[in-house]
């Protein structure tokens, strides 16, 4: 037993994030974290990805952060790397005025043709002063 856990132990390290011994470039870096979409599984941050991506920008993180970089820096060079849709809240660009007015636009029209449909009548007027019955 005693043989099997020593084997193992190599295994239990390489799988658990290792954090930083500075406590403030732990912060910095796990708030980051949080700001930082993983490539693969694009609705979850990489603080919440299990994917193995996730967790080497994790760790690319924390050595940047070892390195003296600074948080706005490591955004920069994530977002010129794998472009702005790493970041969970990516700049509002020119390029991107689609991305983040598109749904809005498409809202207002969508109401607009409602409003225009629900306003119409649902049958043609009845002629004033002539028999309706066929008579």
């Amino acid at each position: 037993m005693l043989l099997f856990i020593m084997l193992s132990a190599p295994a239990f390290a390489l799988s658990i994030d290792a954090p930083l011994a500075d406590a403030q470039k732990e912060a910095q870096a796990k708030a980051l974290f949080y700001d930082i979409r993983c490539a693969v599984c694009q609705g979850e941050s990489i603080a919440e990805s299990q994917a193995e991506v996730a967790r080497d920008l994790r760790a690319a993180i924390r050595a940047q952060l070892l390195e003296g970089k600074q948080p706005d820096e490591i955004k920069t060079y994530l977002a010129s790397r794998y472009g702005d849709g790493i970041l969970m809240r990516p700049p509002v660009k020119p390029a991107a005025y689609a991305l983040w007015f598109g749904p809005l636009i498409i809202l207002a029209a969508a109401l607009c043709i409602a409003c225009q449909y629900f306003r119409r009548p649902t049958h043609p007027p009845y002629p004033v002063g002539k028999d309706t019955h066929g008579g």
